[in-house]
C-alpha cells in the first residue's frame, strides 16, 4: 500500500519551511482570522474574535471567495503583511 502526502498550499514546487516558534506573548499582536468558506467556519471565527477582542487583541478578518478555490494572492499577502498570527477555520 502506497501512502501519498499532498501539499495543501497548492504550490507546484513546495518548499520545506522550518516551523516558526510561537510568540512568548500575544500582547500587541494582530491575529488574522481566515475563513476558508467551509460550513460553520464563520461561527467558530465569530466566537474566537469575541474572545480575542475581550483580551484586548487586535483581530482582522479574511476570507476566501469560496471553499473550492485557492485563496487570492492578494489575500495571502495582506495576511502576511498586516498580521502576526493566523487562525484558519477548517472542517471535514
Amino acid at each position: 500500500m502506497e501512502t501519498r502526502l499532498l501539499d495543501p498550499t497548492a504550490e507546484s514546487a513546495p518548499l520545506m519551511r522550518p516551523r516558526l516558534d510561537p510568540p512568548d506573548s500575544l500582547d500587541g499582536k494582530t491575529v488574522a482570522l481566515f475563513d476558508i468558506g467551509k460550513a460553520r467556519g464563520s461561527v467558530f471565527l465569530d466566537r474566537l474574535e469575541e474572545r480575542l477582542s475581550q483580551q484586548g487583541l487586535k483581530v482582522r478578518r479574511y476570507a476566501k471567495p469560496t471553499n473550492t478555490k485557492v485563496s487570492p494572492v492578494e489575500t495571502l499577502q495582506a495576511i502576511a503583511t498586516e498580521c502576526d498570527l493566523v487562525v484558519e477555520a477548517l472542517s471535514d
